[in-house]
């Protein structure tokens, strides 16, 4: 039953959305925000703006709904139908297999550049095999401490980078006006949906659990760590693009897409700054991309403890005992070990189409549940949607179903 007794909040207990934001930050969202900036200015600031309001929407309707419920997301899925478990099952399986390979490669470029003493997949094995030892043997408290230092890194040098390149304040104020320069459509809805947005949204209730958040007492607490973290997202992410403006556009240079062109920042930045500029930004590369490494370890594994769980009949355990469980763990070396073969191999042309089909189809999967628990007698009426909560969730269901048509589009053109 939810309470009315509401704690107050406090910068000191921040944590959870800080996990969930900078997880969701990966250096893809760095480079479609740098290549946002280095092709269109600042005309499309407006739209990473839009994308972090989104996001606090939908990770504040995952916080209450375990919260209000004491129940897990995965527990309302199940309550809304098995058929939840049929999409679940090999999307996660699949996801972490392709995923995996992904993270570890990207976290492994900055140090390949910094430390060339081995090849890039080397640094990524080491990567993998880090992230793995750090969430076997540290709990939620320690992983979060961490995963907090590294983000202050990675939000101290973008912003300090944003302010060495000197923005134009006047040309800033006009990207919040609403526009679609020609060509724009990709990078538009990259901005809108790619503001810390991944299956890890969905972890954020069992990281606030972990944080010993509770029950409705919790709510007020957990509204506020929601928006403070995804505000300091929506700074990160608007320095980013003020990079790309001010340093990329402004001097007609192109950037590789992919993970590589933030390779290639680095080396306008030694050309432009010198060589201590270029590898502070490194190091904060490497911090925004381990940073994704350590949460989905730990947050998607939580996740997949859950859901082994529940096909167990085991329900509703403490985050304690997943975190410990054979299942978390079984998942924390299936996200490491065999994607190590994907970085030797390159990724399966069929394998890399049916991620991105199961994947494309997540993030609307998750909006549009959440519109349908917190709407339902399964959720306490106090803490129901109000009409905030579900504009934000059908604003939300409608931009990833958008989002999910023009991933489907690229697979098919792409094949």
């Amino acid at each position: 039953m939810a309470l009315t007794e509401q704690r107050k909040a406090s910068w000191k207990l921040i944590g959870p959305g800080i996990v969930v934001a900078a997880t969701g930050v990966g250096t893809g969202d760095l480079v479609a925000t740098l290549m946002a900036g280095e092709r269109f200015g600042y005309t499309l600031l407006w739209a990473t703006i839009i994308g972090c309001l989104v996001k606090i929407s939908l990770a504040e309707a995952t916080g209450r709904w375990h919260l209000a419920t004491g129940r897990t997301i995965f527990d309302g899925w199940t309550d809304i139908g098995r058929w939840t478990h049929v999409y679940f099952a090999p999307y996660i399986v699949i996801w972490g297999f392709v995923y995996g390979a992904t993270a570890m490669s990207a976290t492994a470029l900055p140090l390949n550049a910094l430390f060339p003493v081995l090849p890039v997949w080397g640094w990524a094995m080491i990567v993998g095999v880090a992230g793995l030892l750090f969430v076997w043997f540290n709990n939620y408290a320690v992983f979060e401490k961490v995963m907090t230092v590294l983000v202050g890194l990675m939000f101290v040098t973008v912003v300090g980078l944003a302010i060495v390149v000197t923005p134009n304040l006047g040309e800033v104020l006009t990207g919040l006006v609403p526009t679609l320069p020609e060509g724009s459509t990709f990078y538009t809805l990259s901005l809108l949906g790619g503001v810390g947005g991944t299956i890890t949204m969905a972890a954020y209730g069992y990281w606030v659990n972990a944080k010993g958040w509770r029950d409705a007492t919790w709510m007020r607490v957990m509204r506020w760590d929601n928006r403070v973290a995804y505000v300091m997202t929506g700074l990160f992410v608007i320095a980013t693009l003020i990079v790309g403006a001010e340093l990329l556009y402004s001097s007609n240079i192109a950037l590789n897409e992919g993970d590589r062109g933030l390779l290639d920042l680095s080396v306008v930045l030694e050309d432009r700054f010198g060589r201590t500029v270029s590898v502070v930004f490194l190091v904060g590369f490497f911090a925004a991309a381990f940073t994704s490494v350590l949460g989905v370890w730990h947050g998607v594994s939580l996740l997949f403890a859950d859901f082994v769980g529940h096909l167990r009949g085991k329900v509703n355990r403490p985050v304690e005992e997943r975190e410990r469980s054979w299942e978390f763990r079984a998942y924390l070396l299936w996200l490491t070990f065999p994607p190590m073969l994907l970085l030797l191999l390159g990724k399966p042309f069929q394998l890399v189409i049916v991620y991105g089909v199961l994947g494309s189809f997540f993030m609307p999967f998750l909006a549009l549940t959440l519109l349908w628990l917190l709407n339902s007698s399964r959720t306490p009426r106090e803490w129901r949607n109000g009409w905030v909560s579900n504009v934000g969730l059908v604003i939300a269901g409608l931009l990833f179903i958008v989002l999910c048509a023009n991933e489907l589009w690229s697979t098919v053109q792409g094949g």
